[in-house]
């Protein structure tokens, strides 16, 4: 039995991108494409809502797809920890089918950032770099605030890293502790670097995407696993074998 999708933010780069995936996938079909600006009654009928919208708008939609009884897949960025939160107690209040929130389908970029977590507990000295395209309108990424909150988690017993200085604007924007440094600019598709210092040496870990070929994987294991979420769930990793 297929799935029907609907996806809100079908006319954007990756909203069209999902909308082909699924138009040429036996397991899904296309309920309907809508854009961030139409009327969400479309969605009626469908068993998986997808939006990747803007930030602005994506909290209206998902939260007018769990009170309609939907199960619900977010690629939009600008989702963190205080925004999932208030998610949660609407999910628990509905008591319905689960959110999944996904900051970057790319299963190289899942596991660059369960990479970092390791590193983290023996390093102090974190920072991360992450580099988009012109058109992308938020920064930090979605991808970065994820990654810099899973430091954190990690280092709870330890304490937050050493940033000095980061009163400073040039420094970055703390998130977590964690500086980030956004640029956007031609030429970029998607790339994070996660920086760590110690005594004598750096290591950093990339993770570069070259197409958006680099998503079709997480975004159908998203796709496939959403419908059993329970609650909201944060990242790719949650429903992949990483263990």
């Amino acid at each position: 039995m297929t799935s029907r999708i609907a996806v809100v933010g079908a006319t954007g780069t990756l909203g069209s991108f999902i909308v082909d995936l699924v138009e040429a996938s036996s397991d899904f079909e296309l309920h309907a494409g809508l854009s961030s600006r139409d009327g969400l009654d479309g969605l009626d009928g469908a068993d998986v809502v997808v939006d990747v919208t803007h930030p602005a708008v994506s909290p209206g939609i998902v939260e007018h797809a769990v009170r309609a009884g939907l199960p619900v897949l977010v690629g939009t960025s600008g989702w963190s920890a205080e925004r999932v939160a208030r998610l949660s107690t609407i999910v628990a209040e509905v008591g319905g089918p689960g959110v999944l929130v996904v900051p970057n389908f790319s299963l190289g970029s899942v596991l660059a950032t369960r990479f970092a977590t390791m590193a983290a507990r023996f390093y102090e000295s974190v920072e991360i770099i992450e580099s988009h395209h012109q058109g992308k309108v938020d920064s930090p990424s979605g991808t970065a605030v994820r990654t810099a909150e899973l430091v954190a988690e990690a280092r709870r017993d330890l304490g937050p890293v050493a940033a000095p200085y980061a009163d400073q604007r040039a420094r970055g924007q703390q998130v977590a502790s964690v500086p980030v440094h956004s640029m956007r600019m031609a030429g970029v598709v998607a790339k994070q670097q996660v920086v760590f210092g110690g005594a004598g040496e750096t290591l950093t870990l990339t993770h570069d995407t070259i197409s958006q070929q680099a998503y079709a994987q997480g975004i159908t294991v998203a796709l496939t696993a959403v419908t059993s979420v329970t609650g909201v769930v944060v990242g790719l990793d949650h429903v992949l074998d990483l263990d």
